[in-house]
């Protein structure tokens, strides 16, 4: 029988460090080790923050470097510290406040990077990083605000990409094996095996700041009803400062409390009869 385990606290503490799915420490993937596009796409972040310094960081809606690190960083699968070396080995290359890595030879693998988007303004730039976490980018989300990117992404891809790092270290799920859920619409990121018939089910959340306001959706709530203690709620929080976690065991019980909220959505069509 599972633990009514309701809260549990954890966070990036004692350095950058990952586990695998038998529960042993293993760093987390270093750009070397990742697959060459995976690789030029971190570059090419680190890239575009020092290309456009505070105007790169306003413009996808990051109140500062320290968020747009934990952000990138859980998002593409690295160290944050990845993010902002790379950022300070382009420093020297752009008239920002900061000197970075003056006094050292820039790499030939980051030399190619440069030289791809060295040109590139802040517009295409922007689109451009962008598309290394959602392919809607270039096309459905051309026209959306791009202030609005941060937020998406602490929301989405980085919080879920934290939850797999720190999945197989927690009490609650050591030795499930994860399977990532979010395109089925079945009211949970995450459906956790351990054998072909017992599963657990995680929602995941994010938070930019330690505290703030979770919303669950009409199915996400029904289902966890339905799933009780074998349903959990994933909130990473403080994306702006230190990344952390708290974890709600049958979330529908209680606790956290919940209320019930409707809104009416005017939608305007065109129409014409052929």
């Amino acid at each position: 029988m599972l633990a009514n385990v309701v809260l549990r606290r954890g966070n990036w503490g004692g350095g950058w460090r990952g586990y695998n799915q038998s529960g042993d420490e293993a760093p987390l993937i270093s750009p070397a080790q990742a697959s060459a596009d995976q690789r030029q796409d971190v570059i090419a972040t680190g890239l575009f923050l020092a290309k456009f310094d505070k105007a790169g960081l306003t413009r996808l809606g990051f109140k500062s470097f320290t968020e747009a690190f934990n952000v990138f960083g859980s998002a593409l699968g690295v160290p944050p510290a990845s993010i902002k070396n790379y950022r300070d080995e382009f420093d020297p290359f752009f008239p920002n406040p900061r000197r970075g890595w003056h006094k050292r030879e820039l790499r030939h693998h980051c030399k190619d990077v440069l030289d791809l988007y060295r040109h590139a303004d802040l517009a295409a730039f922007s689109i451009r990083v962008q598309s290394f976490f959602d392919h809607e980018s270039d096309t459905e989300r051309a026209d959306e605000e791009d202030s609005q990117f941060a937020k998406r992404l602490e929301t989405g891809l980085a919080a879920e990409r934290y939850f797999v790092t720190k999945q197989p270290t927690l009490p609650e799920f050591h030795g499930w094996t994860p399977e990532n859920t979010t395109q089925l619409g079945c009211g949970y990121d995450f459906r956790l095996h351990r054998n072909s018939h017992d599963f657990l089910a995680v929602e995941v959340k994010g938070l930019r700041e330690p505290h703030g306001s979770v919303a669950m959706t009409a199915k996400e709530y029904h289902t966890a009803r339905r799933l009780a203690n074998r349903y959990f709620l994933f909130v990473v929080k403080d994306f702006r400062g230190t990344p952390n976690h708290e974890i709600f065991q049958d979330p529908a019980s209680g606790r956290p409390a919940f209320r019930r909220t409707e809104r009416m959505v005017a939608e305007v069509t065109w129409n014409t009869t052929v």
